[in-house]
């Protein structure tokens, strides 16, 4: 069965601070990873914001149509307001979730390591090679099993939505400039009794795409929210959000001044013919 990776953002380090690329990632993201087993009918649904949420599934595609496309290779870029920059190679197959990046610019990831790094999680370890050298280091294997689950997570996040353990309650009707939403809250079962992250979802109620969601970051003590924006394209039968934008919110998604941090996916390609040992060290 699935298991949750409820992840926060790739970083919010300008939004906490610019040098902090650790406070990125919650505790549900630490949790191992198996291979997936798709529903392959209707759930019954919990109340009327899962059912939201599974109609949202259904119209960007949910985990069946990624699985049958079995993997996807696209190019990743992130920068932050000053300009740092990380541009990789993401590959991930699905059954498995397993992920590999190549870093061919690695301004804010491991930046004082010079050339091209390789990152990847084969279903069982966590690696890294420096210019194809493989890197033992602790701290840099740390920022590795950082990356890949969360790089992973927010790629299928529509779809995991729908994972097991997570509940959904009915917030309210909101309308956002021009546009009227079905807020819905997301939260993640606790094992451990810690206070987990909060997904607040705005699924327009014309398109039913989320087309903006705010979230916290728990596991460092943020509980104010972010505020994540999202544009889709149409690619193979699938909505991906392929340009997203965050910064610093409030409960009723009103931003900051702060500037956004930008992320685009580009050249997503599916059903590459990808096999276990492209993700070997």
């Amino acid at each position: 069965m699935r298991k949750i990776l409820a992840v926060s953002l790739i970083s919010i380090s300008t939004l906490i601070s610019c040098k902090d690329e650790k406070k990125t990632v919650s505790s549900a993201v630490k949790q191992e990873t198996s291979e997936q087993i798709v529903p392959e009918k209707t759930p019954e649904f919990k109340n009327k914001a899962h059912e939201l949420v599974y109609n949202m599934t259904q119209k960007v595609g949910d985990y069946g149509e990624l699985m049958r496309k079995k993997d996807v290779v696209y190019t990743y870029t992130y920068q932050t307001p000053d300009g740092k920059t990380d541009i990789t190679t993401e590959k991930y197959m699905f059954n498995g979730e397993l992920s590999y990046g190549m870093y061919t610019k690695h301004e804010r990831s491991l930046a004082d390591m010079e050339g091209t790094l390789e990152q990847g999680y084969d279903g069982t370890e966590y690696w890294l090679k420096h210019e194809s050298k493989v890197v033992n280091d602790s701290a840099a294997l740390k920022r590795v099993a950082f990356n890949r689950p969360t790089n992973f997570y927010w790629f299928t996040m529509m779809q995991k939505l729908m994972d097991p353990g997570l509940n959904y309650d009915y917030i309210k009707a909101q309308t956002v400039g021009d546009a009227n939403y079905d807020v819905v809250k997301v939260t993640f079962d606790s094992e451990d009794g810690k206070p987990k992250d909060i997904y607040q979802l705005y699924i327009n109620t014309d398109t039913k795409l989320v087309d903006q969601f705010l979230f916290t970051v728990m596991d460092f003590g943020k509980s104010d929210p972010l505020l994540m924006e999202l544009e889709y394209e149409e690619i193979d039968g699938l909505l991906i959000p392929t340009k997203r934008r965050y910064k610093a919110s409030n409960w009723d998604a009103e931003v900051t001044d702060k500037p956004w941090i930008n992320v685009t996916w580009t050249d997503i390609k599916f059903n590459n013919g990808l096999e276990k040992a492209d993700f070997v060290k």
